[in-house]
């Protein structure tokens, strides 16, 4: 077989999603294949919101589930947590699992197109680079220059919105990504209780194993759930966000910008690319 296959990650959060739309609206004479790596870590918004996602785009999102899910790769790793510094969560169970998929058509003589959902103003990531010939990346955001207020806007007018975690986090969809704010973990716990307790367990199995690294740096999350600790966290994150507000006003070119977690606290340059888009 020879030929072009096209394909687009989803990661359950806003920009891929607004990627698919656009591909749809943009590029009918395409036809893309969707998929989604799931870690078996995620939040339950993630999988209602590509079941409505599947609706709109009128056609199915490949699953592309692990051989070996996270509890075997925490073994592997000597029970450490994944972290900034050893990132093997997304090398292991989002990487992986894709070069594996696409691995097959390559060898049946295809080439690949993967469309990845760059923004114009991210000018600070680079998309998945392949070593493969026949696997070529697509930035169709950073072509069209379409930034963040564009990917609402294509999300907004789809009449697809949001997915449901936004309103309280902008990190990935697993649940406990180790890059969310410490308010993230607040509210983490608030509205998924039972996934706190169990990124408790395993952190507390991590230190018993001598990793040195716990989910949120600088305290676990034992201790960053005490009642004074999430106040404190609460009032911190207050603060940021008066500030980020008064930035955002101050700015005429952007007088009806929304604010996120990104914008708060300037973090988005340091999350997975494969999580967070």
């Amino acid at each position: 077989m020879t030929g072009t296959r096209h394909v687009l990650g989803l990661s359950g959060g806003r920009d891929s999603a607004a990627l698919a739309i656009f591909m749809r609206q943009r590029h009918p004479e395409i036809d893309v294949e969707y998929f989604f790596t799931d870690t078996g870590k995620e939040l339950p918004e993630v999988y209602s919101y590509l079941t409505r996602l599947e609706g709109y785009l009128g056609k199915s999102i490949s699953r592309l589930n692990p051989d070996r899910d996270f509890d075997y790769w925490l073994k592997s790793y000597k029970s450490y947590l994944p972290s900034p510094q050893s990132r093997w969560c997304t090398r292991q169970l989002k990487l992986r699992p894709f070069e594996l998929w696409v691995r097959q058509f390559i060898e049946a003589g295809e080439t690949v197109i993967s469309y990845v959902a760059i923004r114009s103003d991210e000018e600070y990531r680079e998309g998945y680079q392949s070593n493969k010939d026949r696997l070529l990346v697509r930035l169709p955001f950073k072509d069209s220059g379409i930034d963040k207020a564009g990917v609402i806007e294509i999300l907004e007018g789809s009449g697809l919105g949001l997915p449901d975690y936004y309103d309280w986090r902008t990190r990935s969809g697993c649940t406990f990504c180790f890059f969310q704010q410490k308010i993230e973990w607040v509210r983490l716990r608030e509205r998924h209780p039972e996934a706190f307790e169990e990124a408790k367990r395993y952190e507390k199995n991590a230190i018993e194993h001598g990793s040195p690294f716990t989910w949120s740096q600088g305290e676990s999350l034992s201790e960053l759930e005490k009642p004074e600790r999430q106040e404190q966290i609460r009032e911190e994150h207050q603060r940021r966000l008066e500030r980020a507000r008064s930035r955002l006003q101050a700015n005429p070119l952007r007088p009806d910008a929304s604010i996120d977690l990104d914008d708060v606290y300037g973090g988005a340059a340091k999350a997975c690319l494969t999580c967070h888009k």
